[in-house]
């Protein structure tokens, strides 16, 4: 009995220190701003088209997909339609979108809109460089002609980044951290759901999620950012992914607010 248990006992203290611990298991994905891989939005247009980098997912195929878009200067594309909903942050320069008879609204970095399936509209830049962060929920991301235009129910949404709600600890309880803000942009948080936080300069601290799905895109402002495993200092454009419990520190290095855009399934708290 004595030489069971004393097995038994040996066993169980070699399960416990071999079993991977919850460190071992997860680890977040970055991608930095100069590390994305460049392609066309749409290839049959080689150089006319805008440059497109997929941060997640692949745009050519039937799932969700978070890519950078890049325009040059006076772009302005060609009414058309899309067969799929999507929205767009303005992470640089100058972008308009709208009813191709609509006059010019210039939406600066920091602004978000959607365009719905099947709506006639045109897309252009009026920025040096102009790059913006584009998400669909569902794919392939194409383009089409407006005789092929139809109505899906949804209805366009222009926000112009002065006219965000941002919202501070003393309004949201995911928020504890002195400083630093947060305005909803689309979606439940109780399935998936879309935002952005506003980390001032000299922040120091920690975003907490145990998220199945957590994507974030830095928008503006330089971020160190650290993981068990990642230390890289990133700049507007860059990705960071996790899944499950997971703890990202975040320190903002430059002297202007860091902006990032969340994508997430779960709430996340910023202490």
């Amino acid at each position: 009995m004595k030489c069971r248990i004393a097995l038994s006992a040996l066993m169980l203290t070699t399960s416990l220190m071999s079993a991977p611990t919850f460190a071992d298991e997860y680890e977040s994905k970055v991608i930095p701003a100069n590390k994305v891989k460049w392609g066309y939005l749409n290839p049959l247009r080689g150089e006319q088209s805008p440059g497109a980098a997929d941060l997640w997912g692949d745009r050519t195929a039937d799932t969700a997909t978070g890519m950078l878009v890049r325009f040059k200067k006076g772009f302005e594309s060609p009414p058309h339609i899309h067969n799929i909903t999507y929205r767009g942050i303005v992470i640089e320069g100058q972008m308009h979108n709208d009813d191709p008879t609509a006059e010019k609204m210039w939406m600066p970095a920091g602004s978000f809109w959607t365009q719905p399936a099947g709506e006639n509209h045109t897309t252009a830049a009026n920025g040096t460089t102009n790059l913006i962060y584009l998400e669909i929920d569902s794919g392939p991301y194409l383009v089409k002609p407006t005789n092929k235009q139809f109505d899906n129910g949804e209805r366009p949404l222009n926000v112009h980044k002065d006219n965000l709600v941002w919202l501070d600890k003393s309004d949201v309880s995911n928020i504890n951290a002195k400083g630093v803000q947060t305005a909803y942009l689309w979606g439940d948080t109780e399935t998936m759901y879309g935002s952005m936080i506003k980390l001032p300069a000299g922040f120091k601290g920690k975003i907490s999620t145990d998220a199945d799905e957590f994507r974030a895109v830095i928008i503006a402002g330089n971020v160190q950012y650290s993981s068990k495993s990642n230390s890289q200092n990133l700049s507007a454009g860059s990705f960071v992914e996790s899944g499950g419990k997971f703890i990202h520190s975040l320190e903002n290095t430059s002297d202007i607010t860091a902006t990032i855009y969340i994508r997430s399934n779960g709430l996340y708290h910023v202490n």
